[in-house]
């Protein structure tokens, strides 16, 4: 085949299905047609937005495969959208959309100052630069982490031990991790440790999935709190990544500390591969870690393995549950 610039007119353009896809779910379009197909005009009617605006980005959904036309001119949601984008579904990823064009890309428009320095555009693992940030963003991924995090929680038993577990969810914004296994049983108890202005999210979303009384809190650095010790499980949900090696290796070793013996710990991540070449995902989160924190990157399997082991860890593994990456799991002997 000849070589064409397609790939890369379409790299050019990378920016367009995020914001239409924001644009429809600001204009209720996901919503509107759960309750059933509609012509462009009475979206744009019920939308109040102008039949133009409306029939472009519906064409452009079209196009993406978000939404079907019939030869009637009436649009449908595909069962991806159904499932992802319509704001009463609890699988809805919405907010995420918001939030890649409210908070992220302002600040990869620094990229190229960002590449030519070193320095990042925030800091979001700082507790200064970072606390509104994680405030408005934490809830807007706890359905990317539920379904792999319900699958840890059934992986670990926890519904069918006539036990007590005792769980530490580390960096634990929405709550997700904890309140996933808590659902299993109600001898679980879990506590929850982050920024004081993180915390209430936390609670919120505790107490609206009715696990409020299986929680505890602890607020402060992660690297600084007192996480105390006897721990069955301990949960880090996507937090290696803004702290960079020195600071996941320290994190790593406090955890083991508060665990106890025989104890799991469970880690979720945008794995690289080892020669990082790939996947893609995991390449470009890495820097959106260069734009937002001073050290952090994406790692590895066999990097983390090694931290691990380091802090004195024995059995790394893989767990593949739902998600971006599979879990890294590993055990206190």
């Amino acid at each position: 085949m000849p070589l064409t610039p397609q790939r890369i007119m379409q790299f050019a353009f990378g920016y367009a299905p995020p914001l239409v896809i924001e644009a429809a779910i600001r204009h209720n379009v996901f919503d509107q047609l759960d309750a059933g197909p509609k012509t462009a005009e009475q979206i744009a009617e019920t939308s109040h937005a102008s039949l133009r605006g409306i029939r472009m980005i519906l064409n452009v959904l079209v196009s993406l495969e978000l939404l079907t036309k019939d030869d009637d001119g009436l649009y449908w949601l595909t069962e991806e959208s159904a499932a992802f984008l319509v704001s009463t579904k609890p699988s809805y990823f919405g907010a995420l959309i918001r939030h890649t064009s409210e908070q992220l890309l302002p600040r990869w428009l620094s990229l190229n100052e960002v590449v030519k320095t070193g320095k990042p555009a925030t800091r979001v693992n700082d507790e200064k630069e970072g606390s509104d940030f994680f405030q408005q963003f934490v809830e807007a991924i706890f359905p990317m982490s539920y379904a792999a995090a319900s699958a840890l929680a059934e992986a670990l038993g926890v519904s069918n031990s006539e036990s007590e577990t005792s769980v530490i969810d580390l960096a634990a914004g929405s709550g997700v991790w904890g309140i996933a296994i808590a659902l299993r049983s109600p001898k679980v108890h879990v506590t929850a440790v982050d920024w004081p202005e993180v915390i209430p999210v936390t609670r919120r979303v505790a107490e609206r999935l009715g696990v409020k009384d299986q929680f505890n809190y602890l607020e402060g650095d992660l690297q600084a709190v007192d996480y105390g010790t006897g721990f069955n499980v301990a949960t880090l949900g996507h937090i290696l990544h803004s702290e960079g090696e020195a600071r996941s290796r320290e994190l790593l070793r406090r955890v083991y500390h508060a665990l106890a013996p025989g104890g799991t710990i469970a880690i979720a991540e945008m794995l690289a591969d080892s020669d990082r070449r790939g996947p893609a995902h995991a390449m470009i989160f890495a820097v959106n870690m260069l734009v937002n924190t001073d050290n952090g990157d994406t790692y590895s399997f066999e990097e983390i393995s090694t931290w691990l082991a380091d802090a004195g860890f024995v059995d790394a593994r893989l767990f593949d549950a739902p998600g971006p990456s599979p879990l890294v799991l590993a055990t206190k002997p």
